[in-house]
């Protein structure tokens, strides 16, 4: 089934080709990058800056790399786990995963965008030290990528498939938060929340999602980020949430959802948690093999959770497949056009 496996790491932040063999008649699942240049302008979410986005194909095996063109010698910035220098209140990396080197904060929408189209190499230009916020969700990404086309490449798609589970755990009782990964052939997601609030309580509070539906794009991408108000003003004296407002978020006060329209589901902030999710495990650099389930996780136990299993050798193998048509449901189509 599978056309190739090994554990051989590229430094510390990717993957060494794996040999793989294949009959031509038999495509094998490639990875994939984009056909054209695209552009977007917007805000940042915490900083408020404005800042231009440029996104652009990359070659197969070279992932996801940021470049910070906004200093005087532009900086590049590979994703991987370990480059995550600040998972606080967003996905923050940084070169050599340095907290105090150049940064990029908020990568987590784009990242999940990424993932539901499977997108392997893209380098991402940026004028600031955050991405934009856009609509706050996933969406505008997903708008953005497949309009500037999405393309196979003559590589194979590698795989991180899960051998064994793996958790990770903070707090006790009622501040208890988890996160894990369980072998599964295939990669689904299930996430529950528990925010003790009346607008959130109303709605759904559990969500499982299968990334092999082929439905991210209608069912998680448009779930939105959102914010409470008590707890703007804090934030704000901290230096975040600067460019936050209804337009990118949902914003929700003691009782209920205060922007004009509503929410786009009916359990949209259980699938913002997911719409996350998914963008916290792309860093891998990997499309995962596996069913990840949380409970009130965030960007730190989640980064958290990809450290444990790159730490244990045992629990991962990494894998391609020679015939596209053995992989898991899902994986070998490419997104229709938006």
């Amino acid at each position: 089934m599978f056309a190739s496996r090994g554990n051989a790491e590229r430094g510390s932040t990717g993957w060494g080709a794996l040999s793989s063999r294949r009959s031509y008649n038999e495509p094998m699942l490639q990875q994939r990058t984009l056909k054209s240049m695209m552009r977007a302008v917007g805000v940042g979410l915490h900083s408020g800056q404005r800042v231009e986005l440029t996104l652009r194909p990359a070659p197969p095996d070279s992932g996801i790399v940021f470049r910070r063109v906004d200093l005087p010698s532009p900086v590049e910035i590979p994703v991987s786990a370990h480059a995550v220098s600040d998972a606080r209140m967003a996905s923050t990396i940084s070169a050599g995963g340095d907290p105090g080197a150049p940064r990029v904060q908020t990568i987590e929408h784009l990242m999940s965008a990424c993932s539901g189209l499977g997108i392997d190499n893209l380098v991402v230009d940026i004028t600031a030290d955050e991405l934009p916020i856009l609509d706050g969700s996933a969406a505008s990404f997903v708008f953005l990528l497949q309009s500037a086309g999405v393309v196979m490449q003559d590589a194979p798609k590698r795989f991180l498939r899960i051998l064994k589970p793996v958790e990770v755990r903070e707090g006790e009782g009622a501040t208890l938060k988890w996160a894990r990964l369980d072998p599964f052939e295939g990669y689904k997601l299930s996430f529950e929340i528990e925010f003790d609030h009346p607008a959130v309580d109303q709605t759904g509070q559990r969500v499982e999602f299968d990334m092999g539906s082929g439905q991210y794009k209608r069912n998680i991408a448009r779930a939105r980020t959102f914010g409470f108000t008590k707890d703007v003003e804090l934030m704000r004296s901290r230096g975040l949430t600067l460019g936050g407002s209804m337009d990118n978020a949902i914003v929700v006060d003691d009782q209920r959802v205060l922007n004009a329209g509503g929410l786009r589901y009916d359990d949209e902030f259980v699938k913002h948690k997911i719409l996350d999710a998914i963008g916290d495990m792309w860093v891998l650099g990997h499309p995962l093999l596996a069913a990840y389930s949380a409970f009130k996780s965030g960007h730190a136990l989640n980064n958290r959770l990809l450290r444990e299993v790159l730490a244990d050798k045992t629990s991962y193998e990494i894998v391609t497949f020679d015939d596209a048509s053995r992989a898991p449901a899902g994986f070998a189509e490419l997104a229709p056009a938006w």
